[in-house]
């Protein structure tokens, strides 16, 4: 039998120093990537670069922009478009790469701004146009009497007498600006025409010429305007202060009227009885007239009413005759009191009033029996505490 040769087993040392070679072989050499020193100073690099970079780009944009010259005026609107000149800015004027504000405007760096003093001023001119043209206008309206439409040439003169205009100076290219700066406001703020003769005129608005109405043109149209509403108010506040007066005369002439009608029931009452004293001597009737005359003031005769209802009150009385009586050889209505089965009005009045003293005497009478009672109570409490 042949033997079969049996195979050599590999090592493991050989196997491993295979595998570490490759890994060498794959793996990249430590000094290929930088240390972290190294990092940062690279970055720090990179920084410094890029702002000398950024720096050097914005110098030469700003020394270069400014260096350019500007467009000129009457060039084509597509020609000043180009790279080699700045367009000319609006409000201003382009010859040979210079640029020159018009008149009203300053120049800042490319562009042309307002002046604020000429605005200033020339905005105060077309205020005080505006408010001597509107109080015309409201003038006319109210009363009238005034000017409606004014020529551009009028307003134009008048400016030249205005106080702001003499704190100007002797420039006159300013002076002609703030005037023409003026008009321009003007004409917006103001209705325009063209006259017969072509030229400018110009008026206050109808709604601005209200704010320049006096109070006393505000108060007539007012009242005008709602006079129905303003009558019918009067007339209801004046009825009832009539209604108001009527009612409180009336409360007036009853409440003198029962004041007279005690007054005269006394007197005849008085005399009634003084008649009688004197052995029947006296009259005990008194004419009707002379206790009017006696009792009423010098402006309550003037109203007849006030005695009248004293009369109707005398009327009604049953202790009162009325009748007719021949005095002096003249017809007199006398009134007389009814002495004997009456009833005296003085005195039922005295009785109320002996009524009212005996309930306050009685009243007077306990308070002091209380105070009395009190007093005895103390002195028995004292002579009980002393030994």
């Amino acid at each position: 039998m042949s033997s079969t040769p049996k195979k050599r087993p590999k090592s493991k040392h050989n196997s491993y120093s295979k595998n570490s070679s490759l890994n060498s072989i794959l793996e990249p050499p430590q000094s290929l990537f930088p240390s972290k020193g190294e990092f940062l100073r690279l970055i720090t690099v990179l920084a410094i670069a890029s702002a000398v970079a950024l720096s050097c780009n914005y110098f030469l944009t700003f020394f270069t922009s400014t260096s350019k010259p500007f467009c000129d005026s009457n060039l084509d609107p597509i020609d000043s478009f180009s790279d080699s000149c700045e367009p000319c800015p609006s409000n201003g004027k382009c010859y040979e790469g210079k640029l020159e504000c018009i008149y009203g405007y300053r120049r800042h760096g490319k562009l042309c701004i307002e002046d604020r003093d000429i605005d200033e001023t020339a905005k105060k001119l077309s205020e005080s146009v505006e408010a001597g043209l509107c109080e015309a206008y409201a003038q006319v309206l109210c009363y009238g009497t005034g000017t409606v439409w004014v020529r551009e040439n009028d307003i134009w003169n008048d400016l030249d007498r205005h106080n702001l205009m003499q704190n100007v100076g002797s420039d006159h290219t300013t002076y002609v600006c703030m005037k023409r700066r003026a008009m321009e406001t003007i004409a917006k703020l103001l209705e325009t025409r063209a006259n017969l003769h072509g030229l400018h005129e110009f008026k206050c608005p109808d709604a601005l010429a209200e704010h320049y109405k006096p109070l006393t043109c505000r108060f007539r149209e007012l009242v005008s305007k709602h006079s129905l509403i303003i009558m019918l108010i009067c007339a209801g506040l004046i009825g009832c202060a009539v209604l108001l007066l009527k009612v409180r005369q009336r409360m007036y002439i009853s409440a003198r009227a029962e004041e007279l009608y005690n007054q005269v029931c006394d007197m005849l009452e008085e005399n009634a009885l003084g008649s009688k004293n004197v052995d029947g001597e006296g009259e005990s009737w008194v004419v009707a007239s002379w206790l009017r005359d006696h009792l009423l003031l010098p402006r309550e005769r003037k109203d007849p009413q006030l005695w009248k209802k004293v009369e109707e009150l005398v009327q009604d009385d049953s202790r009162v005759d009325r009748y007719p009586k021949l005095v002096k050889g003249e017809s007199k209505v006398v009134w007389e009191w009814q002495v004997e089965g009456s009833l005296s009005s003085s005195g039922r009045r005295k009785k109320g009033e002996g009524i009212e003293l005996k309930s306050n005497e009685g009243i007077n009478t306990n308070i002091n029996q209380s105070s009395r009672t009190l007093k005895t109570v103390d002195l028995q409490a004292l002579g009980d505490c002393v030994p």
